[in-house]
């Protein structure tokens, strides 16, 4: 009777252990949820979270509706490209870290917005947003710098915004912030920028000439009409837009391409239009 007993123990024992090793492989094997860590290191920046008062705030700044399509530059968990997409806008997240990028389209998949957000894996300096209506980062200012020749390429009236950081010599076209009573304590300013159109050169005018330097979308250049020649004044380009004033008379317009088709108003109100030789 005892042997009995102890070949039965024996046995639970042996059943208690495979069933112990096979618990613990399968803990052992099961993978770990990633959780992100504010100050993580990645490729160009250590990722720090937008306040989700800013992330409004930057969306609001630059617009964004149900037409946009809204690029993040450094998507991080996607919580951007999300707050866009439940705008109705189309929006899509570049990020270097693949569990990022996975743990973007979990959340986006949790909020419903799959069908308008996407994101890829992809370098900052080799992607295309060409297509992109607005642009949001929240980047180092020598990362903005590095990509402000791409960005300054894109089509005029293209929206740039970025959390906190600026973009050198190109001051911003506006800034925002938001506060402690908004759920910000850190990184809570929004500047947006507006892509300008290239502006720079001769216009011929029906009655003279219009010549124009300029510097990101600040202009400066003289008004000709016959043999009189006058400085511009308060000029400014926004998007494609154009104002300036000569003497008495304030000038607007809109560029595309090679002409310019504006109106006039003070002492010669009317409209106006010049174009550029070999544009």
């Amino acid at each position: 009777m005892e042997k009995m007993l102890f070949l039965r123990q024996s046995s639970l024992a042996l059943l208690l252990s495979v069933i112990s090793a096979g618990a613990l492989a399968q803990a052992q094997a099961a993978p770990k949820t990633f959780e992100p860590q504010s100050g993580q290191p990645g490729k160009d920046v250590v990722w720090v979270p937008t306040p989700q008062a800013l992330v409004d705030k930057m969306l609001d700044i630059a617009k964004v509706t149900a037409s946009d399509y809204v690029m993040d530059l450094g998507s991080g968990d996607g919580r951007t490209v999300i707050t866009a997409a439940k705008r109705g806008a189309r929006a899509a997240g570049i990020e270097y870290n693949p569990d990022m990028v996975e743990l973007s389209k979990r959340n986006a998949a949790k909020e419903g917005v799959t069908a308008k957000a996407t994101f890829v894996k992809a370098d900052l300096f080799e992607s295309d947003f060409s297509k992109a209506s607005v642009i949001t980062m929240f980047l180092l200012p020598d990362i903005n710098i590095k990509l402000r020749p791409k960005i300054l390429e894109l089509k005029p009236g293209t929206r740039i915004v970025s959390n906190t950081f600026t973009m050198g010599e190109w001051q911003d076209d506006e800034t925002a912030t938001v506060d402690e009573k908004s759920g910000c304590t850190s990184y809570c300013t929004a500047h947006l920028w507006i892509v300008p159109a290239k502006a720079e050169g001769t216009w011929k005018l029906p009655q003279g000439e219009l010549t124009l330097k300029q510097s990101f979308q600040m202009i400066t250049g003289t008004l000709k009409n016959g043999a009189n020649s006058v400085p511009i004044a308060n000029g400014r380009l926004r998007g494609d837009q154009i104002s300036f004033s000569a003497g008495s008379a304030q000038y607007a317009g809109r560029i595309n391409g090679g002409t310019i088709e504006g109106s006039v108003k003070g002492s010669s109100a009317g409209s106006w239009s010049a174009t550029r030789p070999g544009k």
